[in-house]
Order: C-alpha cells, then structure tokens, then sequence
C-alpha cells in the first residue's frame, strides 16, 4: 500500500492505492477512471502544451472537451516531458512512491523511455504495471497501429452487428477500448490482491483484440462446436424466441423473453393462453425451430397497442420490456434520476458540470463521496513534484523555465517530434 489516504478521509474501497498512469485517449484513462472511482489515488501524466489528445475533441464547454470531462474526473494532472533525462527521472521518483503504473504505449516504447517493467520492479518490487497495447507485447501485430474500429473489425465483432442483408456495423459504443479498460481495471485488482500475499507487484500484458474477442462468450462458441461462424441478426436473438425489437402502434418496444417463465408470463399478458401449450413453441428448442412463424405471429400482436398500453400491460405480467431511449431520454429516467447517477462537479473553468458516475454502489459506506473535477492540463505539477518527488520549489521553477515541466497558464515548450507511441 502506499504512503497516503491510509486513516479518516478514505473515499472508496481502493483508498490507499496510487496510480500512475501515462495512458491517453480512451482504454487507458477508463481504467484509471474505474480505479479514480473506487478511491485510488491517480496522477495523470500529460505531454506539455498538447495534453491528452481527448482534450482536444469537440463540443467544448468553456474550452474544455467533453471526451476529457466524461472519463478523467478524480485524477490530478501533471504536464510532463517524458522523453527528456529529467523528465524520466522525475517518472522514476513518483513510480517508487505508488502501487500501480499504467500505460498504453505501442509494446517497446516504455523499454525505450528506460521505464521498463524491469527497471521499475528493482526501484518499487511491488510495483503492478499494466500495459494495454492493440495486439499484446509478443503480437507479430505488436507493431501495428490500432484503434477501437480496427479492434471490432479484426475481433468478429463487427460481423455479427447489423442487419442479415446489409453490411456489417460497427457497435454505437467503443466497447473494444472501453472493454479493454474495464479488463485492465479487473487485472491491477487481481495484481493487487496476490500482492497481498506474495508482496511482488506483477506485468500485465492486455490485448485489446483479445479483451473484445474475450467478450463475445457464447457466439465464439457457436463457432468452436459447429464450425460455423454465427452471422448479423439485426435486432434478434441468434438462438432465442422472441427476443428483439418490436414495431408498435406509435413505436418500438423490445422483448427479452429468455426463459420459459417469461414467455408463459408473456402469453398470459396478450390474452393467448393457448400459445403456451402450442407444440410448436413448448420449449427453448421448439421456439427457435419455429422462429419465423413466431416472431409473425408476436409482430402482429404487437402493432395492435401503443408503448404506453404495452409497458402498463407487461409490466403487471412481469415480463421483461422495454421501450427504446435516447441517450438523454435514459439519463432523465425516473429509475437513474433517482439513483443519483448523474452527478455535478463544479469545474474552474467549465463551471459547473454533470457526469456520469460510477454504477458501483457499497451501501452505507462511501454513499456520496465528492468528485473531483477532471483537472485542468499540468493542475498538480508542483503539488505532485513538491509531496511525491520531494523537489524543492526553486527545483520546480527551474523544470518549468526549461519546459521538463508545465503547469496551467504556463507557455507551452515547442512540442518535440512525435514517436511511435
């Protein structure tokens, strides 16, 4: 454990955990919001003058990116040069004084900035590094450049998203980064708890292709025991009847009748009861052999009533419904509205500003933690410089007078060539 939030004060179960974190983008920074979230301490290294290139994605709220506000509230922000000696030695003091590193560089180019695992182990032995790349360090694709569209494309997932007779789709939501932090997040936990035991950190090596197709469960393996690659279903079910999205008389609804209970529930709701009974639609199995003639049937039964008759009549049959929101009509739901789900942050230069928070709930304890905002480009640099890496202030002006260090409003260094992070 590390050095701070050890007694009162503690804002999540990960209190006293320390993250540094020289991710960018999307992959890296969910994990790190993740562990933010649950309490961990996380210090944010950015490059001088640019930041996290999500700080520059429109719309802007007084100039700042809501791509960065969604996933970097809970973080303190260092504007850092790493590719400098100076800059390195400054990573090398603040790795020896926390728990977990966290990059998503190309495989080699932590090696190349001399902060391989292997250098960080002997300076912190506890010390968890986790690596997030597109294809894993030992990838003959580890070179390669990948985003999250590349990832559902090579994953399989894509194919399976769209409608039979049209082309494949990509997913609305980019769950080959997201996924890839939410699988980072579950790693450095597991790190964490052998470090409990053993008292050596680990490396973790996670592949955003195969953290995607590690999500696809049951339709890989449709293909593993028949041979045959499950193909685009539109808005239903590969294997299960009826499941999708239903037209209405003034809409849509969708139905999630996955097991037996449901579909007799379902069948009592519309007044046929002898469907229950029907040899053609007895069992899972019979449904689905029978799936056309089924989802003809329920259709028609369906554009009879509107969404509003459908949810009071399905709901008192307790069958699973629902009708299908906007993002802003899901936000303004009674059920989220009344969770707190939505919660405000007060920004210095955005004012005040709702986010998401974080779905994990532990009652009775951490109810409602304050959140800090998303922090302004090198926010913290003197405060982590002065507390973790022990430097002086005349040491800090200095860094900053060479541009080894920035902090807000300071004229940013001219950025130096990229590398093939």
């Amino acid at each position: 454990m590390s050095d701070h939030q050890t007694g009162a004060g503690r804002r999540g179960p990960l209190s006293g955990i320390r993250v540094l974190d020289l991710s960018r983008v999307l992959a890296g920074p969910f994990c790190s919001l993740i562990l933010a979230d649950l309490g961990a301490e996380v210090i944010k290294i950015e490059e001088i003058g640019t930041g996290d290139q999500t700080r520059t994605i429109p719309p802007f709220v007084n100039g700042q990116s809501h791509y960065f506000l969604a996933i970097n509230r809970n973080k303190r922000s260092v504007a850092l040069d790493s590719r400098t000696p100076e800059g390195r030695d400054i990573l090398l003091k603040l790795a020896q004084h926390c728990d977990v590193v966290l990059e998503n560089f190309r495989p080699g180019v932590m090696e190349r900035l001399g902060l391989g695992y292997d250098t960080l182990k002997a300076l912190n032995p506890g010390i968890v590094v986790c690596s997030i790349s597109g294809f894993g360090a030992n990838s003959p694709m580890r070179d390669k450049p990948s985003f999250d569209l590349v990832t559902q494309a090579l994953s399989g997932v894509m194919s399976i998203n769209g409608y039979p007779d049209g082309p494949p789709t990509k997913l609305g939501i980019p769950l080959g980064d997201i996924g890839g932090g939410l699988w980072a997040a579950i790693g450095v936990l597991a790190a964490l708890n052998e470090r409990r035991t053993t008292g050596s950190g680990s490396r973790i090596d996670l592949s955003l292709l195969e953290g995607l197709m590690g999500l696809l469960g049951y339709l890989a393996e449709i293909y593993l025991v028949t041979g045959e690659s499950p193909g685009r279903m539109g808005n239903s079910h590969h294997n299960i009847v009826p499941y999708g999205l239903m037209p209405v008389k003034d809409g849509y609804i969708v139905l999630a009748l996955h097991v037996g209970g449901f579909w007799r529930n379902f069948c009592h709701a519309i007044g046929r009861e002898d469907l229950i009974s029907d040899p053609r639609f007895l069992t899972v199995k019979d449904r689905y052999a029978n799936r056309v003639e089924l989802e003809r049937l329920v259709g028609e039964i369906m554009k009879t009533r509107t969404v509003a008759d459908w949810q009071a009549i399905l709901d008192a049959a307790d069958v699973p419904h629902g009708p299908v929101n906007s993002i802003g009509d899901a936000l303004n739901q009674p059920a989220v509205r009344a969770s707190g789900f939505v919660r405000e942050t007060h920004h210095p230069t955005a004012g005040a500003v709702k986010v998401v928070g974080s779905p994990l709930r532990f009652p009775g304890r951490y109810d409602r933690c304050p959140l800090d905002p998303p922090p302004l480009l090198g926010e913290h640099t003197r405060e982590v410089l002065r507390s973790l890496a022990g430097m002086e202030d005349s040491t800090i002006e200095k860094l900053i007078a060479a541009g080894i260090v920035a902090t807000p409003g300071d004229k940013a260094s001219t950025p130096r060539k990229k590398d093939t992070r």
